[in-house]
């Protein structure tokens, strides 16, 4: 076993209220430079929709991420003969149009305009030409709450059922927060030219080097969830940073940190890097159960004992074991990766909504309750359309998350109310009373420090030797700042 160590985030989709408030703290601290204003390494999208930037999971158009040839993966994006040409020109990259020209307005006309018989204006000016914007036609969050409209909700490729669209009042809209993933196997740093993107060895983190980059711009067209953006002022790519200073001190990400609905968890996984090989080349079916696979238990000895050789600390490993993404994805198995199919293991992972419920009883919507778990195939988030998005279009893996969910409710809430509800309504799903309880303790009652659980570097009690053996992703052995 190659033992290491990964910084994880997981968002619980069902507790996002859309308030934008993890994209506002997050521009505010790292991406309020010039050559930024169009940037949100943290964006909240409105599904079904096209998202930030638009269409984004359209791999035809953007060919991001990786595609399985054969025995091995290579670069959906460049092949090595092509990259020489696609120094100066990738014809794949999204245009300003698709995430939109930044604008801010002219607020100085509002007291310095001359006299008039009309009320002045503060008009809309392009943050980069400094041209005046006479119709705004896009922004970060431009189709926001309007999942449900055809015009945004026709063009979201995870629709299972193009009926669906025609009859737009019976989806309910769910909310997607998205940063960078931080991924196993990161295709933006494989497709760098000038190997300006690395992985940290002691945390996981894909960072880029600006001292190194040249502004080819590689990796916007490489990764898939397009969160590589090009500063248009410095010629640099930029990329969430997973809020290192913070982390490196023990503190959490400024989104988690801000997050009004509380939905998100972080904490440390251990996965082995040897079985990343064999498990990018599963069916799009099966990568999730992969995925998991990689991920280890962090009580047993052996994995504990293999890790310290890589140079992961004591302090880590019983952070692994006190985090709370381990029993999410591995345990209780809610979690998800976003789009597994895209083979590059992303490190985010996304408990599924629930939602209302299609009655049975005639053409109205009501929520079925007195106990009973609904089918999926009747929720207003079609199952089908959650498999597509968080489970490479393995319908089952989601509804048997849902149906734990479900029953979780329904046994908790029969508690409360003093009417216990049968014990079959847990057995059937999977769970027993203590797995119910622990889950509830998860998503309903966990502290601040229950859901965030990062230890601080330690660097200085590591010597280079040290480091170097816990560096690497994925099958490559070292970080590649290490190898140059």
């Amino acid at each position: 076993m190659d033992v290491r160590a990964q910084i994880v985030m997981a968002f619980h989709l069902d507790k996002c209220i859309g308030c934008h408030t993890c994209s506002i703290s997050c521009k505010n601290i790292w991406s309020d430079r010039k050559g930024t204003e169009y940037m949100w390494w943290n964006n909240v999208e409105t599904k079904p929709g096209i998202g930030y930037p638009r269409g984004w999971e359209n791999q035809e158009r953007y060919h991001g991420g990786w595609v399985r040839d054969g025995n091995q993966v290579r670069l959906n994006s460049v092949n090595r003969g092509g990259t020489l040409f696609s120094l100066f020109f990738q014809p794949h990259l999204p245009e300003i149009e698709d995430y939109y020209e930044p604008f801010d307005f002219d607020y100085g006309n509002l007291m310095g305009a001359p006299d008039s018989d009309d009320q002045p204006v503060a008009a809309a000016f392009s943050q980069v030409s400094g041209e005046r914007i006479e119709q705004i036609k896009g922004s970060a969050n431009w189709d926001d709450d309007l999942s449900g409209s055809r015009r945004y909700a026709a063009k979201d490729p995870n629709l299972p059922d193009a009926r669906l669209v025609e009859a737009y009042d019976t989806i309910f809209m769910q909310y997607l927060p998205r940063i960078c993933n931080h991924c196993l196997h990161p295709s933006c740093m494989a497709s760098c030219p000038s190997r300006a993107l690395y992985k940290r060895g002691e945390d996981g983190v894909v960072l880029v080097d600006q001292n190194v980059c040249k502004g080819w711009r590689f990796c916007v067209t490489a990764c898939p969830y397009k969160k590589v953006y090009f500063n248009w002022q410095s010629g640099k790519a930029e990329k969430c940073i997973f809020c290192y200073p913070r982390v490196e001190s023990g503190q959490v990400n400024a989104c988690a940190q801000s997050c009004v609905g509380r939905i998100r968890y972080v904490g440390v996984v251990l996965y082995d890097a040897e079985q990343v090989a064999d498990a990018l080349l599963k069916d799009d079916p099966d990568l999730v159960e992969a995925m998991r696979a990689l991920i280890l238990d962090p009580a047993d000895p052996q994995v504990r004992e293999a890790a310290a050789k890589n140079g992961v600390s004591e302090q880590w490993l019983r952070s692994a074991q006190q985090s709370p993404i381990y029993p999410l994805v591995k345990q209780f198995r809610v979690a998800f990766p976003l789009h597994p199919e895209f083979r590059t293991f992303p490190m985010t992972w996304y408990i599924p909504a629930l939602s209302p419920v299609l009655s049975v009883y005639g053409e109205t919507h009501r929520v079925l309750e007195h106990g009973m778990i609904p089918d999926p195939q009747l929720l207003r988030i079609p199952a089908g359309y959650q498999a597509r998005l968080l489970a490479g279009g393995n319908r089952h893996l989601i509804e048997e998350a849902l149906r734990k969910l479900f029953a979780m409710r329904v046994y908790l809430r029969g508690e409360n109310l003093g009417k216990p509800a049968d014990p079959e309504v847990l057995k059937k799903a999977g769970l027993d009373a203590e797995g119910a309880r622990q889950l509830y303790k998860l998503f309903a009652l966990t502290g601040y420090h229950d859901r965030h659980v990062i230890p601080p570097q330690v660097r200085e009690s590591q010597g280079p030797e040290e480091r170097k053996k816990g560096a690497g992703v994925g099958i490559i052995k070292k970080s590649r700042r290490e190898k140059r």
